[in-house]
């Protein structure tokens, strides 16, 4: 018989310490940060050139306002001091003598901080009670076609009247004080902010009201969590105009009647034909609405967080 032949056990190849290779630490480490790509180089640089291009984009429009702004104050004095009469129509330079006067040395109705707390403070009140006003009473008759034919002629008949004409019966009312004012910024920010209100509560989706109701939400709840959010873009939209519209009233209440307010301040302008007082009062109230519209477009950014991103190539005003 054949002599039977085992087969040889592998053995274990050896290692030489030529042939080893020396791995380096990040390998083994897992939470080591991996070496960037061409890939990701590519997208670092496309990154860099959009920032780059935004801030030249954003330089050149500050260029061209800063410019359009000097171009017309520029020719706004070379007119005045040329050709046409600075007692009617001043000039720059006299409405900036005017406006260091009144912030150096005060106005003939006292200090200029004054006047702003006043008409800021009636113009604050005014556009937070119409606010409130407009957005409960255009969410309630926007959800409810019963309230809304029955209020709809008496609202609109309301929103007819001239508010210069409610302006004197509020002076006569509640007198020269705050409260005269508050009223006046009260009606024209309530009708403002209602109608928009009252729209964004009609264009809620009916078939995600009808959804949450089959889920068992109640009325409540479908009020809270649905036509309210879904009406904030139409009420913030809103506010951004209506804040204007409060300082309006102030300023209108101010002229008819008051003891104090920016308003009373271009009212003596107008009746001593100070021209450039009259402009350096719009200059004030300009920056006060710039000041507000600012306040309120940080407001709606983190009231809107959940929305998608618009496209930037939009332009909001």
């Amino acid at each position: 018989m054949p002599r039977e032949t085992k087969a040889p056990e592998a053995e274990a190849p050896e290692i030489k310490a030529s042939e080893t290779q020396t791995v380096p630490p990040a390998a083994l480490d897992r939470t080591a940060p991996a070496a960037s790509g061409p890939g990701d180089r590519g997208d670092q640089a496309a990154i860099a050139r959009l920032r780059t291009a935004g801030l030249r984009r954003t330089l050149g429009v500050t260029a061209v306002r800063v410019a359009l702004v000097a171009a017309w104050l520029g020719s706004w004095e070379l007119a005045a001091r040329s050709w046409i009469d600075p007692f009617y129509y001043s000039m720059p330079s006299k409405i900036w003598e005017r406006l260091v006067q009144w912030f150096t040395e005060g106005t003939s109705q006292g200090s200029i901080w004054e006047q702003i707390s006043v008409t800021l403070q009636e113009a604050v009140a005014g556009f937070a009670l119409g606010a409130a006003g407009g957005v409960v009473l255009g969410i309630v008759l926007g959800r409810s076609r019963f309230l809304a034919e029955v209020c709809a002629p008496f609202i609109k008949a309301v929103n007819a009247i001239p508010r210069i004409i409610l302006a004197s019966l509020f002076i006569i009312w509640f007198g020269l004080g705050m409260q005269s004012k508050i009223a006046t910024a009260f009606v024209l920010v309530f009708f403002a902010v209602f109608f928009n209100a009252f729209q964004g509560a009609r264009e809620v989706d009916r078939n995600l009201v009808n959804n949450a109701r089959i889920l068992g939400a109640g009325r409540f709840q479908v009020l809270w969590t649905i036509v309210v959010p879904s009406a904030t873009s139409w009420i913030l939209a809103s506010l951004h105009s209506a804040f204007g519209f409060a300082i309006i009233g102030a300023v209108v209440g101010e002229y008819t009647g008051a003891d104090r307010g920016l308003g009373l301040l271009i009212n003596h302008s107008q009746g001593t034909f100070d021209a450039a007082g009259i402009y350096a009062g719009m200059i004030i109230i300009t920056m006060l609405a710039l000041l507000a519209e600012y306040l309120l477009t940080l407001l709606e950014g983190r009231l809107l967080r959940w929305r998608p991103a618009a496209s930037g190539h939009d332009v909001q005003i």
